[in-house]
């Protein structure tokens, strides 16, 4: 039997996401106030860009939603972040480019203010 390995995926280009990171940033009064409306649940928040919509989501439904672990295990991490630095971890969805791709940033103040990780995840 030959053993053949996974190829992992390439973790995107920057400026693969930027796009992505700036309709989070240009978004960000209108994520903040969503996550601010269900702070005490302590959401996931996620813009899809062609619908122009925000949805706070449960962080364990969400997950579930992810399309494997690997995806799952990576959004915890974030949380678990985000939560101890009081921050929120954003989602943006293109549909048409097939991409999701999580930031974690803060949700008290200006918009291009504190730091933010980004991470691709599997669709």
């Amino acid at each position: 039997m030959v053993k053949t390995r996974r190829r992992r995926q390439k973790r995107p280009v920057a400026a693969e996401t930027d796009y992505l990171l700036n309709a989070a940033y240009e978004q960000h009064d209108n994520l903040s106030m969503v996550y601010r409306t269900f702070a005490e649940k302590k959401p996931v928040v996620l813009f899809d860009i062609q619908e122009q919509r925000i949805y706070a989501y449960p962080c364990k439904e969400f997950g579930k939603e992810l399309a494997n672990e690997r995806s799952r295990r990576m959004l915890n991490e974030q949380y678990e972040k985000a939560l101890l630095t009081n921050q929120m971890v954003v989602f943006v969805r293109d549909n048409e480019n097939e991409k999701l791709v999580s930031f974690v940033l803060d949700w008290q103040c200006t918009k291009q203010g504190g730091n933010h990780g980004t991470t691709t995840h599997d669709r």
